[in-house]
């Protein structure tokens, strides 16, 4: 039975919480930062590696298509030998892919240990999720996903400085030695302070759902990552593994919903509205979040005549917006639900978002700099809530189930945001192909789509719950 939590309960975060939080961030700001800074340094590295841009592009796709295929297996993983453990894989796992990656002699070897790295990555982030979620045990959801959404919010915005500063001063080796640190003290950390965890060794791995699941994901992330460079939709090489992947995907889905046991991933959570509506909304936050985060840069290199590591500082009001917001987004959404926190913060993304939609050659930067940081607000504001609802009324064992259904989501719904707007971005560049004058009308064009993806996400909130509530089981 769902019962409101009493208001004591949400007056403080469990210190256990807090410090286990803080141990899994200092990791996983290596896989958050890594996937940026990389995109940031690809045209550096075709140069200096000597390889076309259909080479240089596997550094990221190979990447995103192993961690795609990694995410569906953390469910029996950590059920089979407990959440610390995969922990201390994943990221023992990732640091090796950082060392190889910063080594490598040829662009072969360094697309082999990015491979490695999307393994490690791929299990970490919903690794993190499932178990601070438990931790927090069903109390102050709202400030707790503040905590553990913040690497994934400012990965998008601090990486490309973080990038830029390295390729304009630094050699490229350096976009991998960065991660040793933060993976080396994130392990110092785990191994002295995460608890075991639970483990139930005898846990049947779902192998038919595997088969059928994970190179269903890496079908579509393949699929939608070739769009930007076959230029559209309507090209054997996306078409193809679009179709099949949706197909298998499709065919894990009925596996899923018939099987008699546990299947990889439990969609039987997607029943609830609530729960539905909040990966409706990570899928869109593709085109909110993600395709902005490639027209923004885009515009101010394009119009705005910036280099490419001054497009990526300016990005930067947008992570001070995201910071200044989120502690309020926690604790008003245990207060008073997701449904209206989410609500004003797509509103006030929007409003972040539309000077950038009549931007010209002309408008001043400390125009649009102030409206980042209200679209960073209006972000910090969304993506908190949303995470929260989609926890919302699950029992502890549904937890890492919810991770995996969230993470894809959020993951398919990036690659496809960004591919749509830049197939809108270049279908309306070649339309106006003149200056600086004429690529702003394309990009106003561009940003009025992403407003619209907006205003259909506000749609889609309506269906969050409005208030709080947790059934017992999920502490």
């Amino acid at each position: 039975m769902s019962t409101v939590l009493p208001p004591a309960s949400r007056e403080r975060l469990d210190p256990g919480f807090v410090r286990l939080s803080l141990v899994m961030m200092t990791g996983t700001l290596a896989v958050v930062f890594d996937t940026t800074i990389v995109n940031i340094a690809l045209d550096t590295l075709g140069r200096q590696l000597h390889v076309p841009v259909s080479t240089v592009q596997w550094i990221t796709t190979g990447y995103l298509l192993v961690l795609g295929m990694a995410v569906p297996t953390t469910n029996w993983l950590t059920g089979r030998f407990g959440g610390k453990n995969v922990w201390l894989a994943a990221l023992t796992i990732f640091l090796a892919g950082s060392v190889g990656a910063s080594l490598a002699p040829d662009a072969a070897t360094l697309i082999a240990f990015r491979v490695v790295q999307g393994l490690g990555g791929g299990l970490m982030l919903p690794v993190m999720q499932t178990l601070l979620v438990q931790a927090a045990g069903g109390r102050s959801l709202g400030r707790a996903t503040a905590i553990i959404g913040l690497p994934v919010l400012l990965g998008p915005v601090l990486g490309p400085v973080i990038g830029g500063l390295i390729v304009q001063h630094l050699s490229w080796r350096w976009i991998f030695w960065i991660n040793v640190p933060f993976c080396v003290a994130g392990l110092a950390l785990a191994w002295r302070f995460m608890p075991a965890g639970e483990r139930d060794r005898e846990a049947p791995l779902d192998w038919i759902g595997l088969v059928l699941l994970c190179p269903g994901i890496a079908g579509i992330i393949y699929g939608l990552s070739r769009v930007g460079v076959d230029g559209g939709f309507g090209h054997t090489d996306v078409l193809l593994p679009l179709i099949a992947g949706a197909v298998l995907v499709a065919a894990f889905t009925v596996w899923a919903l018939r099987m008699n046991g546990t299947p990889l991933v439990d969609l039987r959570l997607l029943r609830s509205s609530s729960f539905s509506a909040a990966n409706a909304l990570m899928f869109l936050s593709g085109f909110v979040l993600y395709g902005a985060m490639l027209l923004i840069p885009l515009f101010y290199q394009q119009v705005g005549g910036r280099d490419a590591f001054t497009a990526g500082l300016l990005l930067a009001p947008q992570g001070i917006g995201v910071m200044l917001s989120r502690g309020l987004a926690g604790t008003l959404t245990d207060r008073v639900g997701a449904r209206p926190v989410t609500a004003v913060g797509l509103v006030i993304t929007a409003l972040g978002t539309l000077p950038f939609a009549w931007a010209g050659p002309d408008t001043a930067t400390w125009w649009l700099v102030a409206a980042l940081v209200v679209r960073g607000i209006g972000l910090g504001a969304v993506t908190i809530p949303v995470m929260s609802s989609a926890y919302e009324g699950l029992a502890r064992d549904e937890v890492p189930h919810a991770s995996v259904i969230t993470r894809t989501a959020q993951q398919i719904g990036g690659s496809f945001g960004t591919a749509v707007l830049a197939v809108v971005l270049d279908s309306a560049l070649a339309r106006h192909h003149g200056g600086p004058a004429d690529a702003a009308v394309a990009f106003d064009h561009t940003f009025w789509w992403s407003l619209g993806f907006t205003v259909l996400a506000l749609v889609v909130s309506a269906w969050l719950p409005s208030r709080l509530t947790r059934r017992s089981a999920g502490g």
